[in-house]
């Protein structure tokens, strides 16, 4: 089973309104609701893909029934920890440009925490775990390192898609897989990265503090999966980028949802992109056609020299 874990989960409220104008009232052309958080975004896409998923996580109020609904609308299974707040809405405004106004969500107890521990320490050898998004303030700042530590030499492959020094903090633990893009990177590093071989370099310094695969995104330079082996580039496939909301975590789905399948980092590397790119050019996230109509574009090379 991969199990995902959303913390602070959202409904994703995308509003396009055409010629925006401050402090009058306008009319929106098109609204929609999603499920949103990144851990969700992944279940969503690993269940395209065919992968059984679990999602894990905080929620709370109506909202929360919304977002829980429309998961299990589209069978994947949940098991949620309960919260008394609500469950907060995000709004992406879409007007040429796209601008969005996160909530800064409900607040979390102890007692909630302990409880989504319990249920993360009932974790079976070969399940995956994937940890991804942004930390409530009223849970400490170490939660991923110390769901790590529960994990830890039980034979859990857990995934990591966070940034700064909750990533620092989780890579001695031996994560299976680390996700950060381009610019997450550089800054863990003070450094800039400009091309595959920069990507290439410092990506290979999380390696060393113990990741055991990572994929760095550089966005339209393509992406670059290190292992403990060799390291490879991927180009991006061709389209009109419509969305960025949920590219990052449509990657992890991809990779891990291939690599259960098949145990070949090549392939699920291939599918990573693919799944990436194809949420890129969609409104919402990825389908398996899109994913399986802009594979044939992804090519992938093994980067020499280092």
């Amino acid at each position: 089973m991969i199990y995902t874990v959303t913390l602070n989960p959202s409904i994703d409220y995308l509003v396009e309104v055409e010629n925006f104008q401050m402090g009058l009232v306008n009319r929106s052309c098109m609204d929609k609701k999603y499920p949103g958080g990144k851990g969700i975004n992944v279940s969503r896409v690993l269940k395209r893909l065919g992968n059984d998923t679990t999602a894990l996580g905080f929620l709370g109020g109506q909202t929360g029934e919304f977002v829980k609904a429309c998961l299990e609308k589209d069978h994947i299974r949940t098991n949620f920890t309960e919260i008394t707040g609500d469950t907060r809405i995000n709004i992406k405004l879409k007007t040429g440009v796209e601008t969005e106004i996160n909530s800064h969500g409900p607040e979390v107890s102890m007692e909630n925490y302990h409880h989504l521990l319990s249920l993360i320490g009932e974790l079976k050898p070969n399940d995956w775990l994937v940890l991804s998004g942004s930390i409530p303030t009223s849970l400490p700042r170490d939660v991923y390192e110390t769901m790590m530590k529960i994990c830890s030499g039980r034979k859990v492959k857990v995934v990591v898609d966070t940034s700064g020094k909750e990533l620092l903090e989780v890579v001695h633990y031996e994560p299976f897989l680390l996700k950060p893009n381009h610019h997450e990177l550089a800054s863990l590093y003070s450094t800039e990265i400009r091309n595959v071989k920069d990507a290439n370099k410092y990506g290979q310094k999380l390696l060393e503090a113990g990741a055991q695969n990572v994929i760095v995104s550089m966005a339209g330079d393509g992406a670059v999966l290190i292992t403990r082996d060799k390291s490879y580039a991927a180009n991006i496939p061709k389209g009109k980028v419509i969305n960025s909301v949920g590219a990052g975590d449509s990657m992890v789905a991809g990779f891990i949802g291939m690599y259960e399948k098949t145990e070949d980092v090549i392939t699920a590397f291939r599918y990573s992109v693919a799944a990436g790119s194809a949420t890129a050019f969609s409104s919402d996230l990825c389908t398996w056609e899109l994913i399986e109509k802009v594979l044939p574009q992804v090519s992938v090379s093994e980067i020499k020299g280092g």
